[in-house]
């Protein structure tokens, strides 16, 4: 992979020292200029587990993708610069239960014997490394955690008012792309997959995120949410300016 490429795509000049603070930088650039977006699923465009092709469609072409695509090739990129890395699955839970199981992919990059978890394809979601030990970071999006709950299984965790509330759950155990086919079929084609309902587009800014589900535009900024409704002229130009994608 072209890693130069890659981090010119996200606006980072030089490769630095592989410590946390320069994966931190990288982490926060990516979810900054890669958008989250389901585009290619709504108008079934097939997506493979192939990262020549993950490259090609977010480095080249300049789009973004969803979970198995923007942390597969981000996994790629950590792996290249030299991070010890691996994917690894997950179960997002939900208000009334748990999507399919283990079909959320995200990161662990283990430095200096910690073990971090690292996710730039869950939306809108923690922006940082997060530690396997149960420390507590905040960032613009919210405040997070990892909570163990069984031998090498945890809980991703935000904090909603003076309540943990679950993201996901997840497994330390290293995991391949090709694990993944299932579950990415499954989010492409089901009925059941959230992914499937209508076009999802977002991305970080630095005090908040810009979002388009379905025909509705969201800007929030310092915790102030404005929303409202596209036409279809609308909507692509919306997508055109926000996230630099022509449908």
């Amino acid at each position: 992979m072209d890693a130069q490429k890659y981090l010119k795509r996200i606006d980072i000049s030089a490769v630095q020292n592989l410590d946390l603070e320069y994966l931190t930088i990288l982490q926060n650039s990516h979810m900054h200029k890669i958008p989250f977006e389901n585009l290619d699923v709504t108008r079934k465009i097939p997506i493979g587990l192939n990262a020549d092709a993950f490259f090609e469609k977010i480095l080249v072409k300049g789009r973004g993708g969803f979970c198995y695509e923007l942390n597969g090739l981000f996994q790629n990129l950590l792996s290249d610069l030299g991070y010890h890395s691996h994917l690894i699955s997950c179960t997002v839970k939900k208000p009334d239960g748990w999507v399919r199981e283990d079909s959320h992919a995200a990161i662990l990059v283990t430095l200096n014997e910690i073990n971090y978890l690292v996710d730039v394809g869950f939306g809108d979601s923690v922006r940082q490394p997060l530690p396997l030990t149960g420390e507590k970071k905040t960032d613009v999006s919210g405040t997070y955690r990892i909570k163990k709950f069984s031998m090498g299984v945890y809980d991703l965790q935000r904090l909603d008012g003076r309540e943990w509330k679950i993201l996901y759950r997840f497994s330390d155990n290293p995991k391949k792309l090709d694990d993944f086919h299932d579950a990415c079929l499954f989010n492409q084609t089901s009925p059941d997959s959230h992914f499937t309902h209508g076009d999802l587009a977002t991305i970080a800014t630095k005090n908040g995120r810009i979002t388009l589900s379905g025909m509705t535009g969201t800007r929030s900024e310092n915790g102030e949410k404005e929303k409202f409704e596209l036409n279809e002229e609308e909507k692509r130009e919306f997508l055109r300016e926000q996230f630099n994608i022509e449908l």
